[in-house]
């Protein structure tokens, strides 16, 4: 008997699937049965098809996971050897003699020794200057412009003075005015001011001795019923009137003997001393609209313009030129929090370094610790005075850098002198 194999092309295909068996046909004149109907509902099964890849797969997972394991274990190794390790290497590092390391290795090692504690500040200047007019008016030369170095006295800016101009005139005016009334009186009555008061109340008696002798005669003749009522009226009036003139020109005589009351010297001399504080005031205000370089520095911002009316006093718009500090005279502020307060004292050293120029070491000097802490921070405010090269002057350190300082242990620095600010 001969069998003869039939393929199809799902033969080749280990993943195909396989062909349903077709339902048994029903039975001749009836139907099917309730088992048979639900064995003809069955899925066929594909566990068979599927056995090899998924024994693959398996495999391959777990080459994977043993080489993972065995990198990791080449990486990081034993625990207890990498321990041991270090502990080995710290041995010999400890063991090495100072002079066998390196300097860079030598003076870390130094540092930490010394090191009381570090922090991290912002440099500012010690002295900074709001540079603002004294006077008001519009600005009409500005001879400044943002990191310009300036000398004390230079001319920063010129304000516009008429006003002011006018005003020293006239107080200058009404000065020599007081000057020549108080000269006046001290000076007091001139020569020939006296010899004309002496001659007139000379004429004034010669006069009053003529209507003395008019009257005697008048007198006579009104008893005789000579001359009428009126007529002798008016010739005793003339001679009485003539009395007081004469006494009046004696008085005043004798005044200008006397000379000028004290009274009246010292109300011209207040006058004078009146006129004067003006025109100091008025000369303080025009020499002020000359804005001048209070100290020697770096110009930091500039907050007006040419054209701009400037006022110090008013609540808006320009109301300073600019801002200006030594830039020489540098310092670290600093918020180092309570626990660690204790580490600092006034004079202790430190060494500076900007987050800017890591690579560049400045020395240092605890300034000042600030009186009162900050509540909301729990610190209290440390200042550290820089030492500045005069060439690196602007250079390198600028106002609102970030830098770290090293507070070192050496309490004979505490007993040293601490360097004042300029």
């Amino acid at each position: 008997m001969t069998i003869v194999k039939t393929y199809d092309e799902r033969t080749f295909d280990q993943t195909a699937e396989p062909v349903a068996k077709p339902a048994k046909p029903a039975a001749a004149g009836g139907s099917l049965s309730l088992g048979e109907r639900v064995q003809s509902l069955r899925l066929p099964d594909r566990s068979t098809g599927r056995s090899g890849s998924a024994k693959l797969a398996w495999f391959l997972s777990l080459v994977f996971a043993g080489t993972t394991a065995w990198l990791a274990f080449q990486l990081y190794g034993n625990p207890a050897d990498k321990t041991d390790e270090d502990a080995t290497q710290t041995a010999d590092a400890n063991t090495t003699p100072p002079a066998a390391r390196s300097p860079a290795a030598q003076r870390r090692a130094a540092l930490e020794s010394e090191l009381a504690l570090e922090s991290k500040g912002y440099i500012i200047p010690t002295h900074q200057i709001l540079v603002s007019p004294k006077v008001s008016g519009v600005v009409v030369e500005l001879n400044i412009e943002e990191g310009q170095r300036v000398a004390e006295g230079d001319i920063l800016a010129r304000i516009e003075d008429t006003d002011y101009q006018a005003d020293h005139d006239r107080a200058s005016a009404t000065l020599r005015l007081a000057n020549e009334r108080l000269a006046e009186l001290e000076t007091g009555t001139r020569p020939d001011e006296i010899a004309q008061a002496r001659a007139e109340l000379a004429e004034a008696t010669v006069q009053a001795e003529k209507f003395a002798t008019d009257l005697l005669r008048a007198t006579d003749l009104f008893r005789r019923r000579i001359i009428s009522d009126e007529e002798f009226q008016e010739i005793q009036s003339k001679h009485d009137v003539q009395l007081r003139r004469s006494e009046k020109l004696k008085f005043a005589l004798k005044l200008l003997d006397d000379g000028p009351r004290q009274e009246r010297i010292r109300a011209a001399q207040a006058e004078v001393s009146q006129a004067q504080a003006d025109v100091t005031k008025t000369e303080w205000r025009l020499d002020n609209c000359t804005i001048r370089a209070p100290i020697s520095g770096t110009i930091l911002s500039k907050d007006a313009e040419e054209g701009n009316l400037v006022n110090p006093i008013a609540f808006s718009g320009s109301r300073s030129l600019c801002e200006m500090a030594d830039l020489s005279s540098l310092e670290v502020d600093l918020s180092i929090v309570e626990r660690d307060i204790s580490k600092v004292f006034k004079g202790q050293k430190c060494l500076i370094k900007a987050e800017a120029y890591p690579e560049r070491e400045y020395h240092g000097v605890v300034s000042r610790l600030m009186p009162i802490a900050d509540r909301a921070k729990g610190s209290v405010s440390v200042r550290v005075l820089l030492s500045v090269p005069a060439d690196e002057e602007g250079v390198y350190l600028k106002p609102e850098m970030s830098a770290r300082v090293s507070f070192l242990k050496d309490k004979v620095a505490a007993a040293s002198s601490v360097p004042k600010a300029d």
